[in-house]
């Protein structure tokens, strides 16, 4: 009776449900002994540490693109080899950079990646944007000229779309507003002159960034203007 009732029992899973805060489908784990209580095999987490004790020890420097993209994923993949993953984002995107500004909809194209990895990279996109920003706003632009590009190529240039940003300057050239005026497409970006002049107005602006970046290619940046 008992055999019996074993052959009529569904049989267990070979996959378990995929947790809410991560992409990845765990292993079930098996009923019995040698269950590993579905931990991460040891040659994984060998390699973890490994990596994670490079980068506290040379920075980012002593690291590759795919391994820092890797640092990135581990916490949205806590119990898989992401690596494979790591290096086809870069396949397709390019570089790191391109990697953590690429629009959402195109992340979720490429196998594996699900709402967990879109949001540990959308979480260091705006990490590196707020620090860049930190580093330009509240400051004189003009002598801060390589912190304000170095801020303008964060924000803008990796944009898969044609953005049109107003760096907004009081008399001692100290920058208080950075806004973005418009957003176009691929190839093409709307301009409203009277906008600027009246949001500059407003903020009692002296003198004005107008910044445009072409995606693609090399932003160029513009010399300040007054309004």
């Amino acid at each position: 009776m008992s055999q019996n009732r074993a052959l009529s029992e569904p049989p267990l899973p070979l996959f378990a449900a995929p947790r809410d805060d991560c992409d990845e489908v765990a292993p079930a784990v098996p009923v019995g002994n040698g269950a590993n209580g579905g931990k991460q095999p040891s040659y994984l987490s060998d390699h973890r540490a490994r990596l994670r004790e490079r980068f506290m020890q040379g920075g980012a420097d002593a690291l590759p693109d795919y391994e820092m993209l890797e640092l990135v994923l581990f916490r949205a993949i806590p119990r898989q080899d992401v690596k494979p993953l790591a290096r086809k984002l870069l396949e397709v995107f390019g570089d790191f950079n391109r990697v953590l500004s690429a629009n959402p909809a195109r992340l979720t194209e490429i196998s594996g990646v699900g709402p967990a990895v879109i949001q540990e990279l959308k979480i260091v996109e705006a990490a590196a944007q707020r620090l860049a920003r930190s580093r330009v706003i509240n400051r004189p632009a003009l002598s801060g000229w390589d912190a304000l590009l170095d801020y303008c190529h964060t924000t803008m240039a990796h944009a898969e779309i044609e953005q049109f940003r107003v760096l907004y300057l009081d008399r001692k050239n100290i920058l208080i507003a950075d806004e973005q005026q418009s957003r176009g497409t691929i190839d093409h970006v709307p301009v409203y002159p009277r906008e600027i002049i009246r949001r500059a107005l407003d903020i009692n602006a002296s003198a004005l960034i107008l910044v445009h970046n072409h995606p693609r290619a090399i932003p160029r940046p513009q010399r300040p203007i007054s309004p």
